[in-house]
């Protein structure tokens, strides 16, 4: 190995390899994940010995085809996934996976749960596959290109325009997620805005890059919950920043918005309560 690359080092060709490895990995995660969803063989455990975060059979076994994909195809790539080990990157780049981001929706048979693949360098991601098996709908983003497939065909995406915050949709697990001072900055915004809708997980990212909504915020966040989206919006002309305006991709207190004018509406009311 001659030295760590970056996205910057990847040439046209070697862009389209990696395009259609992701979409190699998401497809290997939808056989093992279907055949489970709204399923009675459905095994559930909980990971919180004090709430309820749950891990099924599909998560684990969703992860592993993913990890057996991409460590065939790109063996000294990093791997950081939510179920198992890190796999520490020998390439400069690595691989964040949630195999089923919204699990509680899952265990509920809500299809608003997905599958996040990201491909990052050391400055965040720059590829990334949000996933919806069961409705058929994969929204995919990078090297400047958005775009989402499903059951009405292939169509580019792209962020809305909405800069008024009094015109502005807004999406958010809260209150499930985050502490009270989280909750409060949630509050701060959701009082101003048009409209508020509450635990599409990572589907609201989507929704997001496909110009149906403006604003997601959430916190509490892992890198492997949040890397997906970012790649994805940003491909749409989005912005995803933390609480005060800085990088995102390692979670915790996070807002995307649609365009730039909008997130900077938006990170005013948010200052009070960043971390």
């Amino acid at each position: 190995m001659v030295g760590y690359i970056t996205r910057n080092d990847l040439d046209p060709e070697l862009q389209g390899t990696l395009i259609k490895l992701i979409h190699e990995a998401a497809n290997a995660a939808r056989l093992e994940i279907l055949p489970l969803f709204r399923s009675h063989r459905l095994e559930t455990s909980n990971k919180d010995a004090v709430g309820f975060d749950p891990v099924t059979r599909a998560d684990r076994a969703a992860e592993r085809a993913i990890r057996t994909i991409l460590a065939k195809s790109r063996p000294d790539d990093g791997i950081l996934g939510e179920e198992f080990s890190n796999l520490e990157s020998k390439s400069g780049l690595t691989w964040v996976v949630d195999p089923i981001d919204g699990t509680r929706g899952f265990v509920s048979g809500t299809p608003t749960w997905g599958v996040l693949i990201a491909l990052s360098d050391k400055a965040g991601p720059f590829l990334g596959v949000v996933d919806q098996p069961y409705i058929d709908e994969r929204f995919t983003g990078g090297f400047g290109n958005a775009e989402c497939t499903g059951p009405s065909g292939r169509h580019l995406l792209a962020t809305s325009d909405t800069t008024n915050l009094s015109e502005a949709i807004l999406f958010t697990t809260f209150p499930e997620v985050g502490r009270d001072q989280d909750y409060a900055g949630f509050r701060a915004v959701h009082d101003r805005v048009k409209l508020v809708r509450y635990g599409m997980d990572c589907y609201a990212y989507a929704l997001l890059a496909a110009g149906q909504i403006d604003l997601v915020i959430e916190a509490g966040l892992q890198a492997y919950d949040i890397q997906a989206p970012i790649a994805l919006i940003e491909a749409a002309g989005g912005s995803v920043t933390n609480w005060t305006g800085g990088p995102a991709h390692m979670g915790g207190q996070v807002v995307a918005a649609s365009n730039p004018s909008l997130l900077k509406a938006v990170l005013t009311l948010l200052a009070l309560h960043a971390d």
